[in-house]
């Protein structure tokens, strides 16, 4: 039976096609952009293809597909034009995801530009209850994503992402994506044991450790607190191996999918060689 361990895979030649990747990879689970990820508005998905993807998800023994928004989405913008195609194509992505049978979107919270950051996360918080009043079709989860707080942007903190929670009318609609690199990067240190063990109590006083759906594994390329989101391969950064194997040894973990978003080449080979890697950490 596969693990939970997985990457992100292209959608090029059709989304069933990311299916076939994941498994050639080996992976146990997928993560994809169900349309361009820098397009405001993806091509329409015929129900052919919509069916096709979830036959192919069917039988292909992966545990499951989680889909991330398109990186234009800014829900923390001001009122104007960004947040309006904002609004439509996050509304679109539930849609989409709906009938694609997928019950997660990763989203990053977005950038609160020249505000402040109370006034940016009051945005997302208010984009969000009206969003889900809107799309009713979309039963699944939104996974607040763990950010570097590299400029204005917002989800630097586990408190910001307890504000979105807390302050939503949907607080039961929102899970937490642990992006490895940009939580070490806002300067959550997990490269000890005891970093890793302070760093999750705090999650878990903070957001319940139940509300961690999915990780993003990367290391970083730059250090502790800089702020900077550059993702590197497994044990090639700052981080080095620990934080992963005291992920993929907690138990609470064990089918919390592990998402690769390590850098790609021309081909997904290093992502092999990535899963390989932080399967030999497993404790035996």
């Amino acid at each position: 039976m596969p693990d939970y361990l997985g990457a992100h895979m292209s959608i090029s030649g059709g989304l069933h096609k990311s299916i076939e990747r994941a498994v050639a990879a080996g992976c146990g689970t997928l993560q994809i952009f169900t349309r361009s990820s820098n397009q405001w508005k993806g091509k329409p998905i015929s129900d052919k293809d919509a069916d096709l993807f979830r036959s192919s998800f069917t039988a292909s023994g992966l545990h499951e597909v989680i889909s991330h928004d398109i990186y234009l989405i800014n829900l923390a913008a001001p009122e104007g034009d960004t947040r309006d195609k904002s609004l439509i194509a996050f509304g679109d992505e539930m849609t989409t995801c709906a009938r694609l049978g997928i019950n997660k979107i990763v989203m990053h919270p977005g950038s609160h530009t020249t505000d402040s950051p109370e006034v940016g996360l009051e945005r997302v918080i208010n984009a969000f209850d009206q969003l889900f009043e809107q799309t009713p079709e979309y039963e699944g989860l939104v996974l607040l994503e763990t950010t570097a707080g590299q400029g204005t942007n917002l989800g630097r903190t586990f408190e910001e992402l307890q504000t979105i929670i807390n302050g939503s009318k949907y607080p039961d609609r929102f899970g937490v994506c642990f992006d490895t690199c940009h939580t070490f990067a806002a300067g959550y240190n997990t490269a000890t044991p005891e970093g890793y063990a302070d760093v999750m109590a705090q999650f878990d006083r903070l957001l319940g450790i139940e509300r961690l759906r999915c990780f993003h594994f990367n290391d970083s390329k730059k250090g502790l607190g800089s702020r900077v989101d550059r993702h590197e391969h497994i044990g090639q950064g700052t981080l080095g191996l620990e934080p992963f194997r005291f992920i993929m040894n907690d138990p609470r973990f064990v089918k919390i999918p592990k998402i690769l978003e390590t850098p790609k080449g021309d081909d997904d080979a290093m992502d092999q060689v990535n899963l390989a890697l932080l399967r030999s950490l497993t404790a035996v």
